[in-house]
């Protein structure tokens, strides 16, 4: 292992140790690995240190005050006050470098497209690029594998080596809130990073709105080196933007704002088209138009962010290159055009805010009536479901409510809580039907979006991931070739 000069944070002790690989899962060991012994909210992994020692492990790395089991042959313990951390750092370390430029972008919505935009971006421009998050692994020569949007310390340290042994120098990756609370960011070497927005979302993990907030904001905080460029977009709540300015100023951060009050990148003005917008923008002092080919206002918001974030890095031009810009899988996707002229959605919106979001952007597009087929996530926070319910039913003209990932609840438990905030809509649990309905539905003009799982593959139902794409069902029913 290297020494611990080479690796700042990493404790003199581990240093020392010969060790060949780390891993936080007792099954996965292997001779010469060492075991993170980490305390979990449903398992607790110090009880797995017998296994790990039998199955080879040379260390262990644990929270102070972790007994050794009874009859188990002594191996030297690490103890640290934040183990999740030094796993992360220690991860790292053994992967080997990363892509010199790494980027990462947090916020409740747009995450998703705002790093696959700042990938294509750099990829325009003729650099070997790569994007990380909910949507896998993309970049030249990779599989995309499974997607996690922030996946655990050792994969993606492992990930982003991998991406450097292939010539990628340039990656941008999503910082969930759950991944900045649980260190897993922490042996990441970041040259800048986004705030996109922040609104109500993952309660049943942090607790409070404010919780959930001082996660994300750790990005800022901790992770990011002194001086280094962070890119906000004015939508972001006032709260959220204050404490980013303040932690700006004590950090020296070269903080730039985009949106209709940016300082960094103004919009203007926006203009839909049918399939896109026209945007007006002053940047650099100067006033630009750009061709945006992707409908929706937030698409115009994440691709400004993802201008500023490689902007701040040297691209120059990147405004140039925004119509370039494809749209990302389940994000506004286009599904079907039907013959009568009726367009179909499909958006991975699964909060109260990107419902909103999602159906105020599609209204200029809307020559006739706006459809929304919806749900909301079992095993989730529940107080938003009765706001997603508020938000189809101030803002779209026919809602209908399905199940989404009901996963251990009642799916009709789910659906009553959102219909009692959406009045007039129609209770169609079986997502199909429900597709179906709206479809057979549309007249010329309308536009349909269905919501909530965008990209995934399967829907969640008593603990079995069944088979559904809602792409797939949705050019099925309109008769239309399967997507490759």
């Amino acid at each position: 292992m290297r020494a611990a000069s080479d690796t700042p944070g990493i404790l003199p002790a581990i240093a020392r140790l010969d060790i060949a690989g780390v891993t936080a899962d007792s099954r996965h060991v292997v001779p010469g690995d060492l075991f993170a012994a980490l305390p979990g909210a449903r398992v607790d992994g110090r009880s797995f240190i017998a296994e790990a020692v039998k199955r080879g492990a040379v260390a262990i790395l644990a929270p102070p005050g972790t007994p050794w089991p009874d009859g188990v042959p002594q191996r030297p313990i690490i103890f640290d006050p934040e183990p999740r951390r030094c796993l992360a750092r220690i991860a790292a370390v053994l992967a080997g470098p990363q892509p010199k430029t790494v980027v990462a972008v947090t916020g409740t919505n747009g995450k998703t497209s705002t790093v696959e935009f700042t990938r294509q971006l750099w990829a325009s421009a003729g650099r070997k690029a790569a994007s990380l998050g909910t949507l896998g692994v993309i970049a030249p020569g990779f599989d995309t594998g499974s997607g996690l949007t922030t996946p655990d310390p050792v994969s993606l340290a492992e990930t982003l080596a991998g991406l450097a042994r292939h010539g990628i120098n340039h990656a941008a990756m999503e910082a969930s809130s759950h991944g900045l609370d649980q260190f897993r960011l922490d042996g990441v070497r970041l040259a800048a990073a986004a705030m996109t927005n922040l609104t109500r979302d993952h309660l049943d993990y942090h607790g409070t709105l404010e919780a959930y907030r001082q996660a994300k904001l750790r990005l800022f905080e901790t992770l990011l080196p002194e001086g280094a460029p962070v890119v906000a977009h004015t939508a972001t709540d006032s709260v959220t933007l204050e404490a980013l300015r303040q932690i700006a100023q004590r950090r020296r951060l070269d903080l730039r704002t985009v949106g209709e009050d940016g300082d960094g990148i103004r919009l203007l003005d926006a203009r839909p088209r049918p399939d896109g917008q026209d945007l007006s923008i002053l940047a650099h002092g100067r006033r630009c138009d750009v061709v945006l080919n992707l409908p929706g206002r937030f698409q115009a918001d994440n691709a400004l962010v993802a201008a500023a974030l490689t902007d701040s890095l040297g691209l120059s031009d990147a405004l140039d290159r925004l119509p370039l810009l494809q749209g990302v899988r389940g994000r506004m996707e286009c599904a079907a055009r039907l013959p009568n002229g009726a367009v179909a959605y499909v958006d991975y919106a699964h909060t109260p805010d990107a419902l909103e979001r999602l159906l105020m952007a599609l209204r200029p597009h809307t020559a006739g009536r706006l459809h929304v087929v919806f749900g909301a996530g079992g095993d989730r926070d529940r107080g938003k479901r009765p706001l997603m319910g508020q938000a189809a039913s101030r803002l779209a003209d026919v809602a209908i409510v399905t199940d989404d990932n009901p996963r251990s609840e009642d799916p009709a438990t789910i659906r009553a809580a959102i219909l009692a905030a959406c009045p007039g809509a129609t209770e169609i649990g079986d997502r199909t039907k429900a597709i179906e309905t709206a479809l057979n539905a549309l007249a010329a003009g309308d536009v349909l979006v269905v919501a909530g799982k965008g990209h995934e593959q399967g829907q969640i139902v008593a603990g079995t991931v069944l088979p559904f794409d809602d792409v797939t069902v949705i050019r099925r029913l309109a008769g239309l070739e399967p997507r490759a």
